[in-house]
Formats: structure tokens, C-alpha cells, sequence
């Protein structure tokens, strides 16, 4: 790592630590030819995921959407802001598992509805009814129906 202030590449680390979530490292160095300290991060790099709308057109993969959608879906109920960090480490997760460049969102959808449908079933509900579009009051009888059935199976 080169010195931010006399630009030479030699230097020692000094401490390093994880950040609160795991995902960087914090680390302390000291450059050996003028004896200065500075901090660097070191993260792991994501290759870039597009997501593939029904449409065809393409987008950025991007977490904060899938917040946003199951806040919406959440709103008044006893879903905590960590529950749904949750759902979204989660849901990131498998998307980057993939290895796969591009990912059809209706992939990104069910990852979702499966991951809600654990924590709420209202909020499951709630987003079921947008993510699919409902038109009318069939459909959303048609998946209460459904989803009746599945918790009578269990």
C-alpha cells in the first residue's frame, strides 16, 4: 500500500479490525520510510450483477430497492428494521451466489416472497399482491386460498 504522504510502498500494518458487520477490514499502517500512519479499508469486490426486468431492459442490482418495497410491505407491522436487513443480506447473498452476470427479476421477486413470507404473512400478502399484480379480487383470493392450504399443510 503506497504512503499517502511520501508515496513510498513500503509499509507495516500496525493493527487491523473488522468492521461491525464483517464485511471490511480496518487496518493501521505505518510507512517505514517516513514513519507516518495512515488507515486503509479492505473490502471484498462484488462483480457487478444486472438485474433483467420483464420489459428486457437492464438495471444495476441495488439492495436499497428491496429495502424500500419491504418497508412498504411492513408498514404497521411487527417487522423490525433488523429483520429486514435480514432479508436483504440474505437476498444479496444468494444473488452474488450465483455467479451469474445477469439475473431475470422475477428470481429476484420469489427470493423475496420466500424470505417475507418467513417473517410476516401480512407483509407477505402485501407484497404478493404488488409483485404480482393483482387486478382483481380473484387473484388475491386465489393466493389467500394458496397460501391457506400451504399452513394447513405444515
Amino acid at each position: 500500500m503506497k504512503c499517502k504522504f511520501c508515496n513510498s510502498v513500503d509499509s507495516k500494518v500496525i493493527d487491523s479490525r473488522l468492521n461491525e458487520n464483517g464485511t471490511s477490514v480496518r487496518r493501521r499502517r505505518e510507512c517505514i520510510k517516513c514513519g507516518r500512519r495512515f488507515t486503509t479499508f479492505e473490502e471484498y469486490e462484488t462483480i457487478p450483477v444486472l438485474i433483467v426486468k420483464t420489459d428486457g431492459s437492464r438495471q444495476p442490482f441495488d439492495r436499497e430497492k428491496i429495502k424500500r418495497g419491504l418497508i412498504k410491505a411492513c408498514e404497521k407491522r411487527p417487522v423490525t428494521i433488523t429483520q429486514i436487513e435480514e432479508i436483504v443480506n440474505n437476498i444479496e447473498k444468494e444473488v452474488y451466489n450465483t455467479l451469474e452476470p445477469e439475473i431475470q427479476s422475477k428470481f429476484i421477486g420469489e427470493l423475496v416472497m420466500r424470505e417475507i413470507k418467513k417473517v410476516d404473512q401480512v407483509a407477505y400478502i402485501r407484497f404478493a399482491s404488488v409483485y404480482r399484480q393483482f387486478t382483481d379480487v380473484g387473484n388475491f383470493i386465489e393466493l389467500l386460498n394458496d397460501f391457506k392450504n400451504e399452513i394447513e399443510k405444515q
